[in-house]
């Protein structure tokens, strides 16, 4: 690569910034404490699960490196506690707060995953109902109003308890993370199809979709090229809501028994082994976990409420 080309990249790179930092979104950013007090804490566990094999100080699930004469440790600030396990241990020997990294990991990569299957799933019918009309429309329409009538930790089990009835019970534990995303996923994609089809709904009328009739193109290419991308804004802050609500289900079904297994274990795994401490005076083994759910779904909540205001021109 020249100078030249070079010079051309770094140019192009600082624009791109120099946008960004005069975006109304940006403004609007620096201008919420609670926003940028919510960020700091959600890239924090986020950065910390994403590398929690460098972060995490001890491999909690590692059982060559565990050992009993450390198990229920309390917390380093308490009598008999260890520096070496800030937050204690648990009856197994394993370090709280490397547990609560790892769990932080497999519950963001549950609900994120879920999430986006819900989303192509509930963007692609609600765009194919609002820009289609007709009985197309009500048919996908009425299986969207019949599944909202159902709470979503329901249709999780009901995925659940049908998948552990089909495969064979050694099996169980390999196919937890598929079941889990597909019951998270299946319970949220109406709430997407009904905000795009709405959206779409608006947007099919405007001009520049007539314009684009007339010109010849065809309606899968109008869908997915021009009305799709003046749908996403509402289908952004639904997804960034979504993640922490997918989080909560997953900690939820952990906690009933249907999570994943022991040995990787979620946040909510954790909680629900804890649990079973928290009356006989071992109660960090479920209180740290539980902090931690909280501050993880608390913050992408408040950036989710952020985001709704800043993309509202209502607001503005």
């Amino acid at each position: 690569m020249g100078l030249g080309q070079v010079s051309v990249s770094a140019a192009a790179g600082k624009s791109i910034l120099s946008r960004c930092r005069d975006s109304d979104l940006f403004h609007s950013f620096v201008r919420s404490p609670l926003a940028m007090v919510a960020a700091v804490i959600a890239c924090a566990m986020i950065v910390a699960a994403v590398f929690a094999p460098w972060v995490a100080p001890h491999h909690p699930f590692d059982l060559s490196t565990l050992n009993l004469n450390n198990a229920l440790l309390p917390p380093a600030w308490v009598s008999h506690g260890r520096w070496a396990f800030f937050l204690g241990t648990d009856d197994q020997g394993r370090d709280v707060l490397s547990a609560i990294i790892y769990g932080s990991r497999i519950s963001l990569f549950i609900g994120v995953v879920a999430v986006l299957l819900s989303l192509v799933f509930g963007v692609g019918l609600g765009l194919l109902s609002g820009f289609s009309g007709g009985a197309l429309d009500a048919v996908i329409m009425r299986v969207a109003d019949v599944q909202l009538s159902f709470p979503s930790i329901l249709i999780a089990l009901l995925v659940d308890g049908i998948a552990r009835a089909i495969f064979p019970h050694e099996l169980h534990d390999l196919i937890a993370f598929p079941v889990l995303i597909l019951s998270i996923s299946l319970a949220g994609w109406p709430q997407y199809a009904r905000t795009v089809r709405g959206s779409t709904l608006v947007e099919k009328h405007k001009e520049y979709v007539q314009a684009a009739r007339v010109m010849g193109i065809s309606s899968p290419r109008i869908m997915f090229r021009h009305v799709l991308p003046n749908v996403l804004g509402p289908v952004l802050v639904l997804a960034t809501v979504h993640v922490a609500t997918a989080i909560i289900t997953e900690a939820t079904l952990s906690f009933l028994g249907v999570g994943v297994s022991p040995t990787s274990p979620s946040l909510g795994t954790l909680i629900r082994t804890g649990n079973d401490y928290l009356f006989s005076g071992e109660w960090w083994i479920t209180i740290f976990p539980g902090l931690a759910l909280v501050l993880l779904v608390l913050s992408v909540n408040l950036l989710g409420d952020w985001l709704r205001d800043a993309l509202n021109p209502k607001l503005q």
